[in-house]
């Protein structure tokens, strides 16, 4: 069994971790707090379910998800990720993480930081622009009328492959942005960030964002 690395354990790692065991995945989980405080969500989770620290999440994850504020993308394990797809939640709040200048100039995305910090994985964006409790509650069957959509984006194909896979999994269909580069059209405050849209739609606000806000 496949088994997912979630490190951060917030409103989006819980969600992935609730729905992932739902379909049968096995999860080990971390937060920067110490596998310790994990116990009642794990509890929750069921067998299929341990927590763990950071790096250990890291090294058991056939892939992970990352999913930490975007101020602590730094302390994100290296060594153990890599050669392994790491999927990226990372939001921009700058009123949390500080000022980050290559971000508000446009130089740079928020997954494009975290693939320079992992050169040896492949960063794909996933799960970013959804609400946290709708990763469980928004997923329908494949082929559903007015699906809802997500994006992702890569500079490796394999990733991306790897999160419209989950994606339809956890019952939504998929836009594929293309490389890193333009992921910043569904970050933050962009129009497709956080609202419910079909794969049209999705297509379209994607097409319309501007590139700094």
């Amino acid at each position: 069994m496949t088994t997912i690395g979630i490190i951060g354990a917030g409103h989006i790692g819980s969600q992935v971790a609730r729905k992932a065991v739902e379909l049968g995945y096995d999860v080990v989980i971390s937060n920067s707090r110490g596998p310790e405080t994990l116990a009642g969500l794990v509890a929750e989770l069921g067998p299929q379910a341990k927590a763990a620290t950071a790096a250990e999440a890291a090294a058991m994850g056939d892939f992970a998800v990352v999913t930490v504020p975007l101020k602590s993308y730094r302390d994100i394990p290296v060594e153990p990720l890599a050669g392994k797809i790491v999927i990226d939640t990372n939001n921009y709040y700058w009123e949390r993480d500080g000022r980050i200048p290559a971000l508000d100039n446009g130089e740079a995305t928020t997954s494009g930081l975290l693939q320079e910090h992992l050169p040896e994985s492949k960063v794909a964006k996933g799960f970013n622009h959804i609400m946290a409790k709708q990763i469980t509650s928004d997923g329908t069957p494949p082929g559903t009328e007015n699906r809802r959509a997500l994006a992702t984006a890569s500079d490796y194909p394999e990733a991306s492959e790897l999160v419209a896979r989950l994606y339809d999994e956890f019952g939504f269909d998929t836009v594929n942005v293309g490389p890193l580069s333009d992921s910043w059209r569904v970050e933050r405050d962009r129009p497709a960030y956080v609202v419910r849209q079909n794969a049209a739609e999705l297509t379209e606000n994607l097409a319309k964002a501007p590139r700094t806000i």
